[in-house]
């Protein structure tokens, strides 16, 4: 047995539909419904351009198979939320013209320039650009 991949990460938000268009607009994400039982009022899942499931975005009513207390706010154990990505000058763009903060970060030993920042519910993105 191994790990082949991260699969995705869920997110549980108090604004569903703005969670995703969020996601969306900044990731260039693809929005799409959830399988059933889940419902388009209940989750939304966020894929990249090869068709990978990104972040499952559940509302606060979702069904969940594995029921547990969450609130929607910061992360809690888990700090943050890493995407290796490329188009590192668009992404500024993109975080600039939101008025989104963000923090610079660059390892230059291993070329590597990083971006933090945050989602709507708290969830802090590390946004990797190797080499970029």
């Amino acid at each position: 047995m191994q790990v082949q991949a991260l699969d995705h990460v869920n997110i549980i938000a108090a604004d569903l539909h703005g969670t995703a268009r969020f996601y969306a607009k900044l990731l260039d994400l693809e929005e799409r419904d959830a399988p059933p039982p889940l419902t388009p009022e209940t989750a939304r899942w966020m894929f990249d351009a090869d068709g990978r499931a990104i972040f499952h975005i559940n509302s606060l009513d979702c069904h969940r198979t594995f029921e547990r207390d969450v609130m929607p706010g910061p992360t809690g154990s888990i700090h943050h939320v890493a995407l290796r990505c490329s188009g590192f000058g668009e992404m500024v763009e993109r975080l600039e013209a939101r008025g989104a903060e963000y923090q610079l970060n660059d390892v230059t030993a291993i070329g590597l320039r990083q971006l933090f920042t945050m989602d709507p519910n708290g969830v802090l993105l590390e946004l990797n650009f190797f080499g970029d």
